[in-house]
């Protein structure tokens, strides 16, 4: 697992910069709205703790700029991130990511490089990285804590790694693009240690639960962050179960898709 200390000193680095966002009560559980975050997402507190310590260990490095790979979220993050410390910022992108995560990093100053989804996904770091930071903390100060891992039956990948025990090949199938990057070996070891268990959640559950978050909560939150919530009915609900919202970057057309049903 990472080391608590780790996660604290990085937590106390990213402060200035980031929300610390509310949780609301939904359907006998809290939301931990991560989605309003500067950016949309909670990628902004990585970039930070990143970008910080960066700038102590190899400043001139940093006078040069940031750059990164994403599906979308850390993109915008790693432009936040570069705006706020006055530094230039580049981004490879998917050339399939949503037009609203590609104006997003234009909007701080990021300038975004597209590339075919093949090309970039062997640089991607999976969206598992936040499962298994939260895992990690979670664990340390109370290990009682379960810990429930959440995926689309469009893109579960984790729940058939850990069927096969080592790497599998699943092409995506689901709105929740954010969750679609792929296995490391890292990452594996990291889960296999911190995770409790996995739970699918069908595509149409997943489609239906962001309308649902916006008229029970009025939150938006795109496909990856409104997964955690759909999976709350495969759940016991009480007043300790937290799902995060990780990120509100939707689409406009998908958004107004699933709205209109």
């Amino acid at each position: 697992m990472v080391e608590l200390t780790r996660i604290r000193a990085a937590a106390e680095r990213a402060r200035p910069y980031v929300q610390r966002t509310p949780m609301v009560p939904v359907e006998g559980a809290l939301l931990k709205l991560e989605c309003l975050q500067p950016t949309g997402s909670f990628k902004v507190r990585g970039f930070f703790a990143a970008a910080t310590q960066a700038q102590i260990s190899m400043p001139e490095r940093v006078r040069h700029g940031l750059i990164t790979v994403s599906a979308g979220n850390a993109a915008q993050a790693c432009a936040y991130a570069a705006h706020s410390l006055g530094v230039p910022c580049r981004v490879v992108m998917f050339d399939t990511a949503p037009a609203t995560k590609i104006d997003g990093v234009k909007r701080w100053g990021g300038e975004p490089m597209l590339r075919p989804r093949d090309e970039v996904l062997d640089w991607l770091a999976s969206e598992a990285w936040r499962v298994s930071g939260i895992a990690s903390a979670v664990k340390a100060l109370r290990g009682d804590v379960e810990v429930v891992g959440v995926q689309s039956d469009g893109y579960e990948m984790w729940k058939k790694v850990f069927e096969a025990g080592g790497p599998v090949i699943v092409q995506p199938e689901t709105i929740a693009d954010g969750t679609t990057g792929p296995f490391t070996p890292q990452m594996f070891e990291l889960l296999k240690e911190c995770v409790d268990r996995w739970i699918t959640v069908p595509e149409p559950r997943l489609r239906a639960a962001v309308p649902e978050l916006a008229a029970a909560a009025k939150v938006v939150a795109e496909g990856a962050g409104a997964l955690a919530y759909a999976a709350l009915e495969q759940l016991e609900p009480g007043p300790k179960t937290i799902a995060v919202v990780s990120g509100g970057n939707i689409d406009t057309r998908l958004l107004a898709s699933l709205l209109s049903g």
